[in-house]
């Protein structure tokens, strides 16, 4: 996960330097910087960063535990990766239900400000159902 992680990073240090750019020649060639494009460069160096940054740590966490994995190893073998990656519910609607809600809400920024907070009310109640589907003992459905 360590090189995903310098990818992430490295391809959001690449953003920044666009963004300088970008602003440069907006100045150079307007007399002002644009704004729309250089947000959307900055946002993306925020973005990439912030995973990059939460793969390194989750990479530095798993090598404390269980030690490189195979695919960071130069002797690894391609059968030590095999086996289950987790669960993936097979029939769960809240995907679905969360990316209505998710829609609703971006619909709402255009449309009107009440359907923006409608919209974030149903985003949190369809990932509370998501995270909690498969909850048991005392909040078992």
């Amino acid at each position: 996960m360590k090189m995903q992680a310098y990818l992430f990073m490295g391809v959001s240090t690449f953003f920044g330097l666009a963004a300088l750019l970008y602003m440069f020649w907006s100045y150079q060639d307007t007399g002002a910087i644009e704004w729309a494009g250089s947000t959307v460069l900055v946002v993306g160096i925020g973005f990439g960063w912030m995973i990059g940054f939460w793969l390194w740590q989750a990479a530095r966490r798993s090598e404390h535990f269980h030690g490189l994995p195979a695919e960071e190893r130069l002797d690894g073998e391609i059968s030590e990766s095999a086996g289950e990656y987790g669960f993936f519910s097979p029939h769960s609607w809240w995907p679905l239900f969360a990316a209505l809600a998710v829609a609703f809400m971006a619909v709402g920024v255009a449309i009107g400000w009440w359907m923006v907070f409608i919209g974030g009310l149903a985003v949190t109640l369809t990932s509370i159902g998501w995270v909690f589907e498969y909850y048991r003992k005392e909040f078992q459905h």
